[in-house]
């Protein structure tokens, strides 16, 4: 009776404890800046927001339904790192740009409002760091400096 008792708890207790589910909790880091040249991308003069509200969504691959959410806001540096406590398996997330902290420049830059993020753990990556790509609102006006800047950024003809 003992070798049998045995024989369960090296075989079958590991089992048992290995099956149930164990959830990592993901990071997601990003940052949010100013757009202060209106010009769709991040120069010198780039300012990072603090206190700019960002949203980790989750929603259906099938049915495109909200299946989960979790706001955050940045810190002082303009990053933000919100915490995502289950695995997504196959839903479609993105981090998602909510609410400027900056009336002077609280337009969201189309198609740098949103960056989207893996948020499951069965694809190879080992880390559960997850990086977002920086998002931006536009600055209600242009910096008088700008022109200058950019022209750095034109090719010589």
């Amino acid at each position: 009776m003992a070798k049998l008792f045995v024989l369960f708890m090296v075989c079958f207790v590991p089992a048992i404890v290995s099956a149930s589910p164990v959830t990592h909790p993901f990071l997601v880091k990003g940052s949010v800046y100013c757009d202060t040249c209106r010009c769709g991308f991040e120069t010198e003069v780039t300012k990072y927001m603090a206190g700019a509200a960002v949203r980790i969504e989750c929603r259906d691959i099938r049915t495109s339904q909200i299946t989960y959410i979790q706001d955050g806001v940045t810190d002082s540096t303009g990053h933000y790192m919100i915490p995502v406590k289950s695995d997504r398996g196959d839903d479609i997330c993105d981090a998602v740009l909510l609410r400027s902290s900056d009336p002077e420049c609280s337009t969201p830059d189309a198609g740098r409002d949103r960056s989207r993020v893996i948020l499951t753990g069965y694809n190879g990556m080992t880390s559960n760091h997850r990086f977002a790509n920086a998002m931006g609102f536009l600055k209600n006006t242009p910096l008088a400096s700008c022109p200058q800047v950019l022209q750095k950024y034109q090719e010589d003809v």
